[in-house]
């Protein structure tokens, strides 16, 4: 099952826009006018990484295997979104199944194209939008609250009680769950919850072409300055920008980048920030046959790496040989490393560090 990102904003402010691009399809209407997007649209985005290109020229395979990513359009929230206005039921229970949150804010005037609220101020989108979010949490905390307080003899229930006031006591300052630095004991309180602000938020400014070359505008410099009050983070996009460049061949995208002063698509940009939000990092298997990435969260350990490939290598794991992405390049591939000491054999402790080329070895 892959990682997902949910897309979420209000109505008119870029988000299928967005999504086209990053999955280059016409999956999701975008339209001038609320509620285009009734059902959400999912699409697999493939992670952007060079290095898969260097091993291929070691290896000299022509199949290549990124990693990819899931993305959901959700369709835009509006204000009692929480109380089931605008479809916010359906809304709300689609963030709540995906693993973290892309908030796409409207950092541009354009008369054009209509506002929800009449007029762009972005930090009071993200505030319309974190309140329903914030209310729809509440009622969960609320009834766990309620129902662990009368449980006067479970010792569990009546440790998880004071995390509950404090998370809605966050709530009533406006603060989501993941901005109150809430330790890893607080956490499994909470677990059940599966409250939406808990989720890891990235805030992705929809500016204009003009500000692409400044690197934003002050719209969007006000919500990179939010962000970082509620335990996010923010990126720049111009939703204009990288429509155009899926439409066109290589070649041109190369040089219309160029034109702008664009190192790489914003689109590249938002998926690998969108790795690093769910915590991912890559490992990679490297032959003849295909050189393919592979998605694990860091910290896990080399068994549970190995059942990213099958879950029969996780069962009957013997070891990894393993050498680093540095390494493999620099002694030209397995065998040169093998030579000079560099290819490791790991167990079952070793943690996974990004970059690791390995195959395993395991029982049948």
């Amino acid at each position: 099952m892959p990682f997902n990102c949910g897309i979420v904003g209000l109505p008119n402010v870029g988000k299928s826009t967005i999504f086209n691009a990053l999955t280059q399809t016409q999956a999701a209407q975008a339209a001038n006018y609320p509620f285009c997007t009734i059902d959400p649209n999912t699409g697999m985005v493939s992670v952007p990484d060079a290095r898969l290109a260097a091993l291929q020229a070691i290896t000299g395979t022509k199949r290549v295997i990124p990693t990819q990513l899931e993305i959901v359009d959700i369709a835009g929230l509006v204000k009692g979104a929480s109380k089931g206005e605008g479809k916010g039921n359906e809304f709300l229970s689609a963030i709540k199944n995906v693993d973290a949150v892309l908030h796409v804010v409207r950092c541009f005037e354009d008369g054009d194209v209509i506002h929800v609220d009449g007029s762009v101020d972005p930090v009071r989108d993200i505030e319309t939008i974190d309140i329903e979010l914030m209310l729809k949490d509440a009622d969960t905390v609320k009834t766990k609250l309620e129902r662990n307080r009368r449980r006067m003899n479970d010792k569990e229930a009546q440790a998880s009680v004071p995390v509950l006031e404090k998370v809605l006591k966050g709530f009533d300052a406006y603060l989501p769950a993941r901005a109150l630095d809430l330790n890893e004991d607080e956490l499994k309180h909470i677990a059940d919850c599966h409250l939406i602000t808990a989720k890891a938020m990235l805030f992705v400014c929809n500016i204009s072409d003009s500000d692409i070359a400044a690197g934003g505008n002050a719209m969007s410099k006000a919500v990179a300055a939010h962000a970082a009050k509620v335990g996010a983070k923010a990126i720049v996009i111009s939703g204009k920008i990288e429509s155009e460049l899926v439409s066109l061949p290589a070649d041109e995208r190369e040089v219309f980048m160029a034109d702008l002063g664009m190192t790489e698509s914003g689109i590249d940009t938002l998926v690998r920030a969108g790795y690093d939000l769910l915590g991912l990092a890559t490992y990679f298997t490297a032959g003849v046959q295909e050189v393919r990435a592979w998605q694990f969260v860091k910290g896990w350990k080399a068994p549970r790496c190995a059942g990213v490939i099958h879950t029969d290598f996780e069962k009957g794991f013997i070891r990894a040989e393993v050498a680093t992405y540095a390494d493999f390049v620099a002694h030209k591939g397995e065998k040169g490393c093998r030579e000079v000491g560099k290819l490791r054999a790991e167990g079952k402790e070793y943690v996974f560090q990004d970059g690791d080329v390995c195959h395993f070895l395991f029982n049948k």
